[in-house]
Parts: C-alpha cells; structure tokens; sequence
C-alpha cells in the first residue's frame, strides 16, 4: 500500500529510515528467507546452484555479473531483483536524481530542502520504477550510461560548464537509488568500461572533465556470455577485479527440468480448440534440446537456447491446431508425426560446426529429433535393439515381432500431417498387435494419447532399424524394413550385348 506522507514533516512523523539500495536487499530478502518464500518464482533447476550463490553475494552486499551461454534466465534473474526492494520509496517530488529526502546528492534535491525545510513536497516511487537495464552495444556512448554537458542549457541559464545544472546525466546517475543492469557487458568498448571503473569503486562521476562529486546509491549488475570473451570483445580486467561475486549459469541438468521451463514459458493455451500434449512429447521435445547440447554436428562453445525448447513446443502445437481446424475437429492430441513440423523451429537456433554445415541444418533437426524419439522410447518400452552377441532372437525382438511380421506380409501404414482423428485411428487399429502391444506399456493413458503411443512404436522402430519409411510433402508410410531397401535399389535387368 502507498504510504500517504506527502511532506518532508510527515515523513519524519512516519519513522521512516533511510537505507541503501543494497540495505533494502540484503533485509529484505533476509525477511524473504526465514518465510521460508520463494527468491526467484518461475526460475527452475537453479535451487542447488545458481540461486543460493546468488543469495549470499546478496547478503555480502555484492555487486555480480551472472555469466552464461544463451537462454540461461539470465536477464530474467537480474530483473527479478527488484522483488527485493521496498514497495514504495520516497523522493523529493520533481529530483531528476530520485534524492533522498534526508540525505539529497544533487544541487536541485539541496535547494529545495534549504528552501521548504520541512515543507518539502515528496513522491512516492513503486519499486516497479526503480529498475534500469541497458544492452551493451559497440555504440554505446559514455554520455549514454554517465552523461554530458549540455551547451545549450549553459548558454540559456548563462552558467559555466563545470556547474551541475548544465549536465545531461545519462542512465547510471538516473539510477541513483536503484537497481542499473547492463546485459552482453563485453560488448561494451573497453574505453566504455573505463569509465564505469569509479562509478563501481567510489561510485563517483566524471563528465568531460569536470569531477561531480556524487556519492551514488546504487546497485550494478552485469550479464555476459563467455564466448564473448573471445569472439566479440572481452570484460577488462580492472572492471572483473571490481566485480565482486562472478555466478555461473547453466542449463536444466534434468529433463523435467527442461520440461517444466518449457510448460511454463510456452504459449499453450490457444482457447478454442483442446489440444492435448502427451507427457511423452514432452519429453521428446525437451530431449532434442539435450541432444544438442552433446551433438557433434553444433557449436556447443554457442549452446542451445531454452529457446528453443519452448519454440518448438508453440509450432508443435499449431502443427496439431491446423490439423484440427482442417478437420472440423473441437480436440486433438498431438501426434509424433507433428514433431516434424517444427524443424522450423530447431534450425534458426542451432549453431553448426563445419560437419553440421555439410549434414545440412534440416538434416541435423531431424537427426535430433530421431534421436529425442529413441531415448525416450526406452524409458517406456523395452530396447528393439537386439544382443549383438546371440545369434537368436531377442526377448526384445519376439516383443514387437507381432507388429514387424505384419509389415512383413507386404503391408504399408500410411499417415499424413492432415489426417482426421477417426482415420487416424483407423490407419493404426490396422496394424496387428500394435494397440494390445502400446496399452501394455502406456496403461496410463487415455483413449486418444494410446493411438499416439501406438504411433510412437512405429516410428521409434523405424528409429532403431527395425521398420522402413518413406518420407514425402504429404506425410509417411511405414513398411518392412527389406522391402524399403529392396525398394531403394533399381534393377536392370536388360541382356548385354
């Protein structure tokens, strides 16, 4: 609630106290800790690492940098410090400088209280207000983050250019009082970052010349890539050794990690039509994620943004919608045929290496995709793969026999992208054994994600080369594995002459 002080007199009879910047976080987020609340909602899978670390140079009154590749959280994190500042903060009405009543850093601020005393007129500002960020350009000026003078004010007022009132002051002063984030810090020239030197030890300023003596209340955070380092610019080293605490940032170590930024990012919920997305593509789209940052094909020092994950969820799921709005359809479920519907999604974020870049970006998608669809086929079924070992069938092998024997006798499943749910299904229920074979390991699923999980065992046995399909712009048909080989090779079978 805004407190109703609207005078210097009344803010005295109010007990209020001034405090730092880092003050306010360090109590607060103290208060924060023994309720046991949450630091950073929606941040997930930083709770062992990222978070307490970041806790503690918070406690230490730090200023940090938060280092990472893409898609970390890492200017998610950094504006979420402001949930750590007092709601309201009071300032006297009209300070370009957000001054504090009691204790005023700028000529105006000064004025005005020798002037009104304890008539000074004050404003409340919501803590909302009291964040500036700013990305790092190579263009970025130093008037930009500390300011300049301006001769047309000097002219105007006829004041001499060392006088306070002729400066333009840039982003970092503006912030006195509050949190100033710079984002991609190496890209900053380094005579830039020279000049945030006095501001992040004595936190004074400086403008063409002219020492302006402000004791600056104010927090500085920074985030940077590490490749950045190297490929785009470099953090000077007197500027590192200011920074007090330097975190490193990573990317979801566990699947339902990955899967829970991507439920909770993703826009899902289109209205209208229920789409309904199995847990298991889930999975798989979370898994592609996780096989690229291992792949041989991508640039892992560049990483796979989360990005990416909660791209191709969006076009998974309007693959699904576009079908359903086709067919005349209130529902759906999303099929494994749609996973390759999101290429589009996958190739703007991979960064090839020169193999990669002969494989084609297309290529490597689907090659993660396939991938995705293999690892988390074994968490429900049993390995098709067969002993390499024994020269007999497999336990595995006899399993899913019943569904490659009946591709054996000649038969082709044919699906495309289009289909409505009731042929769908149909094309499926034509497969002997499959649907008995899916509800035995997908018990907990309902009517419509069975027929996807039935779906799901073709194409993960085409995965382990246990199923051929033939790929087209209107969709897959699925066959015997000999045939599709035999299928593949042309015979001539001309006399010679």
């Amino acid at each position: 609630m805004k407190p109703s002080s609207t005078t210097l007199a009344e803010l005295k009879l109010s007990g209020w106290k001034s405090r730092t910047v880092k003050e306010e976080l360090r109590e607060n987020l103290i208060t924060k800790l023994r309720n046991k609340e949450t630091l950073f909602p929606g941040i997930v899978g930083y709770d062992k690492t990222v978070i307490p670390q970041i806790t503690q140079a918070i406690l230490a009154q730090h200023d940090l940098l938060l280092l990472g590749l893409r898609g970390q959280a890492k200017t998610r994190i950094l504006r979420s410090l402001v949930s750590l500042l007092d709601e309201y903060m009071p300032e006297i009405e009209g300070s370009e400088l957000h001054d504090d009543p009691f204790n005023p850093i700028s000529k105006f601020g000064k004025h005005i209280l020798s002037v009104k005393g304890d008539e000074t007129p004050i404003h409340w500002v919501h803590r909302s207000e009291r964040y500036s960020e700013k990305l790092a350009t190579p263009d970025t000026t130093v008037a930009d983050l500390i300011g300049d003078i301006d001769p047309i004010k000097a002219a105007t007022k006829k004041l001499n250019l060392s006088d306070e009132e002729v400066i333009h002051f840039g982003l970092i002063p503006r912030a006195n009082r509050c949190l100033f984030v710079i984002n991609e810090l190496p890209d900053l020239q380094p005579r830039i970052q020279v000049a945030l030197l006095n501001i992040m030890q004595e936190r004074d300023i400086q403008i063409r010349g002219f020492t302006v003596r402000m004791p600056l209340d104010i927090g500085i955070y920074f985030s940077a890539n590490p490749e950045d380092y190297t490929n785009r610019g470099n953090i000077i080293t007197p500027l590192k050794d200011r920074i007090d605490s330097q975190i490193i940032t990573h990317y979801p170590k566990e699947l339902q990690h990955g899967i829970e930024i991507t439920q909770q990012e993703a826009w899902m919920e289109r209205g209208g039509i229920q789409i309904v997305v199995p847990h298991f593509i889930k999975e798989i789209v979370e898994s592609i994620a996780f096989e690229g940052r291992t792949s041989e094909y991508i640039d892992q020092k560049s990483g796979i943004s989360a990005r990416m994950s909660i791209s191709a969820m969006e076009q998974l799921i309007s693959a699904a919608e576009r079908r359903a709005i086709w067919n005349g359809e209130e529902s759906t479920v999303v099929r494994v045929l749609d996973m390759y519907q999101i290429i589009p999604a996958l190739t703007g974020k991979l960064e090839l290496v020169y193999e990669g870049e002969q494989e084609g970006a297309s290529n490597v998608a689907k090659h993660l995709i396939g991938k995705a669809i293999r690892n988390v086929f074994v968490n429900y079924f049993d390995n098709p793969q067969p002993d390499k070992k024994s020269k007999e069938p497999s336990k595995t092998e006899q399993i899913y026999a019943v569904v490659t024997d009946w591709f054996a006798l000649g038969n082709t499943l044919d699906l495309d992208d289009l289909l409505s749910d009731k042929r769908y299904r149909a094309q499926l229920d034509r497969v002997s054994g499959l649907r008995i074979l899916a509800g035995k390991f997908g018990s907990q699923v309902n009517e419509g994600e069975l027929y996807v999980m039935m779906e799901f065992i073709l194409e993960s046995l085409y995965q382990y080369s246990k199923l051929g399909k033939q790929s087209d712009e209107d969709g897959v048909a699925y066959k015997d594995m000999l045939g599709s080989m035999l299928g593949g090779i042309n015979f001539n079978f001309d006399d010679e002459e």
